[in-house]
């Protein structure tokens, strides 16, 4: 008995915060951890464009709706997860759907306001001297009107890709929260190593996708980098 205490390492004993042992010893926890919560993240951000194009599109060529769409969005970001994953259960049951679907509503918030602002900010001049040269709606908004709008939804984009990654961790209700299992479960134990490492992977996963949209933005919108 004395052999196996001596042979656990000094921070699991401790407890402590930092415990490199945990990273090696839980490697494979911690990985299909972090896979899983990119995969509900990106897949959310997804389905939340998909959603929000068209609803901005609709808000922008019709005024009257404008209004409407944005303040249900709003609404939608103002109810507690708990009770809107709780709403979403009877229809998705206990499966990742419900987390995709609980964080693609969340994420139109952020998306439809940046994509009608950033199509507003187009400036008229542009368009109109679009239109005369003979430019279809569609060539025009496509054309001209998103690659100008890009800067703007781009930074929506990257919010909801920000808060969304912080509120997978609410899907550990539903046992699909990634990194939010490790510490659901860390914090009913008082396990300090394992709260520590989950909550590191959480910041660094939003940090690089964060770049990662960076890096992307600065892709396609060449015209906005400062010449040297």
């Amino acid at each position: 008995m004395l052999a196996l205490v001596d042979d656990v390492p000094q921070c699991y004993v401790d407890n402590d915060w930092i415990c490199p042992q945990y990273w090696s010893d839980y490697r494979p926890e911690l990985v299909d951890a972090f896979v899983e919560h990119l995969w509900l993240t990106v897949v959310s951000v997804l389905a939340g464009l998909v959603v929000a194009v068209p609803l901005a599109l609709l808000a922008r060529r019709r005024g009257a709706v404008e209004s409407t769409v944005v303040s249900a969005t709003t609404v939608i970001y103002t109810i507690p997860s708990l009770a809107l994953f709780s709403l979403l259960l009877p229809f998705t049951g206990l499966t990742p759907t419900t987390v995709v679907v609980g964080l693609a509503l969340y994420s139109l918030t952020v998306l439809v306001r940046n994509i009608i602002a950033g199509l507003q900010g187009v400036p008229a001049p542009v368009v109109e001297a679009a239109r005369g040269v003979g430019y279809s709606r569609t060539r025009l908004l496509l054309r001209v009107e998103v690659p100008l709008a890009l800067p703007v939804i781009m930074a929506g984009i990257r919010v909801a890709t920000v808060s969304t990654v912080a509120l997978v961790t609410i899907g550990s209700i539903v046992s699909y929260g990634g990194l939010g299992n490790l510490l659901l479960l860390a914090v009913g134990n008082q396990f300090k190593a394992q709260i520590f490492a989950a909550s590191v992977l959480c910041v660094a996963l939003a940090v690089v996708l964060d770049l990662l949209l960076v890096g992307l933005q600065r892709l396609l919108t060449p015209w906005t980098r400062r010449a040297r």
